[in-house]
Parts: structure tokens; sequence; C-alpha cells
């Protein structure tokens, strides 16, 4: 392989040695295949391309102070790629051969999985595709399920880098009753337009609100919104948004260390009284935010700017950042039974 600056890693592809593919033909899983091309051959027909009719995963491999691997919380995200499928009406992997796949992936790669000190990690994309031919809107009979994995740094270009982000009023990434708490490709599709424009206006993100009064806080394009008040975690409650493993588990780090968890409608005008704000998740862990700016809609000049902290990372965001990677890097007791270790 060529070899990599793990400095240098952002949240980008990589090329790896193989991607592990298994087919479900309607009555039972084939045996999994290992390719070296990540390339992948599908009909044109397949309801993936035509319906959105796919999801899909995220999680991380790390390598530990004490030299072992780890992966943190697989059974989550096997159990919500298993709810997603069941709301497209497709079928999914059993736990069990999530995780295996997830282990053989890591195995299978190795030599990409970034060294402890690095701050870098080996990031899997299990994802789910209805793959048969089909005409008609209607859920796939036949599935196809691939594991794809990839060296990563951090998301934001940079370990713990305020970003500015922007409140997109005119825009929604999920309607009521919709999709929003899936893990679906069209509720990401549905963002770009106002991720585009955000961008060309010089945020990193956007911010959004409730799709149904636009008077409370939803969440971020690409993952969760929490705040920090004194010493109170406060994350949006929402039939919108989507669970956040990450944020589940800083809800429980919160706890751990001594600060009250609130999971509640968090109102817009609610944002000023904030000391910290940030975005979390899989890819990011913690994002803190330093400017979030909100706007009638993305075109217009008028705003409120809302300022948070000094550009870095804010005191108890960093506590639970650290609680969390801690954890993932096997440098603090997982007293939770986070992490499963994958013999190498």
């Amino acid at each position: 392989m060529t070899e990599l600056d793990w400095s240098k890693l952002t949240f980008s592809y990589t090329k790896t040695n193989t991607i592990l593919i298994s087919h479900f033909d309607g009555s039972k899983w084939s045996e999994v295949e290992s390719n070296s091309d990540d390339y992948i051959r599908l009909s044109a027909f397949a309801g993936a391309l035509h319906y959105s009719i796919e999801c899909f995963e995220g999680l991380k491999a790390f390598r530990g102070k004490d030299g072992k691997v780890r992966l943190f919380r697989p059974e989550e995200n096997a159990k919500r790629l298993q709810r997603s499928a069941k709301y497209l009406g497709i079928e999914a992997p059993s736990t069990e051969m999530f995780i295996q796949m997830c282990e053989r992936s890591v195995r299978e790669n190795i030599e990409f999985l970034p060294p402890y000190g690095s701050r870098a990690s080996l990031y899997l994309r299990p994802t789910l595709i209805g793959s048969n031919p089909q005409l008609g809107v209607q859920s796939s009979k036949e599935s196809t399920f691939i594991l794809l994995c990839s060296p990563v740094g951090a998301y934001t270009g940079g370990v713990l880098e305020a970003i500015d982000v922007v409140i997109a009023r005119n825009y929604d990434r999920a309607a009521p009753n919709g999709t929003g708490a899936f893990k679906v490709g069209g509720n990401y599709g549905a963002s770009l337009a106002s991720l585009n424009k955000a961008h060309e206006l010089g945020f990193k993100a956007v911010l959004y609100l409730d799709p149904a009064t636009k008077k409370y806080i939803d969440e971020f394009n690409s993952s969760n919104f929490f705040a920090i008040k004194g010493n109170t975690y406060i994350t949006p409650l929402s039939t919108t948004i989507l669970p956040s493993i990450t944020n589940m588990s800083l809800e429980v780090a919160a706890a751990d260390l001594g600060m009250e968890v609130e999971r509640r409608p968090v109102p817009v005008e609610e944002l000023p009284t904030f000391d910290e704000v940030g975005e979390c998740g899989t890819a990011v862990v913690i994002t803190p935010v330093h400017k979030l700016v909100d706007k009638p809609s993305l075109e217009s000049e008028e705003e409120t700017v809302y300022t948070y902290g000094d550009g870095l990372c804010g005191e108890k965001s960093l506590q639970l950042f650290n609680y969390i990677t801690d954890i993932q890097y096997g440098v603090r007791e997982d007293k939770f039974g986070w992490t499963r270790e994958v013999e190498i």
C-alpha cells in the first residue's frame, strides 16, 4: 500500500484492500464475498437507484494505547440499521452477521488502521441497498449488504476546531412523520441544497429547525445538536432527529461526570442562554460551535449572531470528548461495555 501520512487524514475516501458483500435473494443471505475492487455490479433497474431504497451506518475501529483494536458499540449500529431497513421494507443482516462482517473488514484492512496517538481511526460504512430490478414503487425483495472502510482523520479538518454554522429556516432536511429518524440516504440528499448554499456563505454546517413549527432546534445536516448550560447537558427531543449513538453515549458520560442531562424540546429563543454548543456524531464525536448565525432565510442579509467561547472547545465539551475517546482508545476503563475487541 502507499504510505499514508496519518496526521493529514481528513474525513475522505482512501482506497483500502477489500470490501465485503453479501446478497439476500429473498430467502437467505449468500456467503460473504471479499472483493479488492470497490466497484459493485448492480442492475440499472435496482430499487436503490430509482426510489432511494437504501440505508447505511457509520462506526469506527480504534487502535488502543494497549495495542488492542476496538469497535465502539457496533451492536447499536446493527440495531439502527435493522430499524431503518424495516422502515424501507427490506431485509437487514442479523446483529451477529453485522458484527462479524465489521470485524472481518478490520482484519482484512488492518494496515489502514491508524496508530494510537494519531487521533485517527478506521471508519466503517455498512451499507444496505435494495438491489433487485424493479419498475414499480415498492420495497425491494432482494437486498445487498456491503461493508466498506476507509482511514479517516477529523470530519471538519481538525480535531475540536470550533466552527461557524447557520440556521436554515427556509429549508428542511426531513418532514413531520417522515424519514428524519432513520439513517436513509434521502435525508442527506435533502440537505445538500442548503448545505451548498451555507458553504458559499462561509459556514461549515447547517442547523435545521423542526419542520412543523420552526420553533425548536432539530439537528445539523450530518449530526445531532447539544448544548451546555451551567452543569447541564441539553439535547433536543424530536421525532424528526436521527437517534445518534454518540449523543446517547455522551448523555451517559455527562451523567457519570456529575452533570444533569435533559433531552427535551429546545426552543430557538434559548440559544443565547447556552455556555457551549456543539455537533456530535460518529465522524466528529464533538465539534464545538463558535458562531451560530440565524437568518430569516439563507439568502437574507438580516441575521442574529450567537457566539460561544473564543473559538476553542469549551471546558465541559472537552471533558465529554475526552471521556468518550479515552474509552475508544482504551485509556479509560470501559465500565459500560461499549467497546468490542477485534481479534487480529
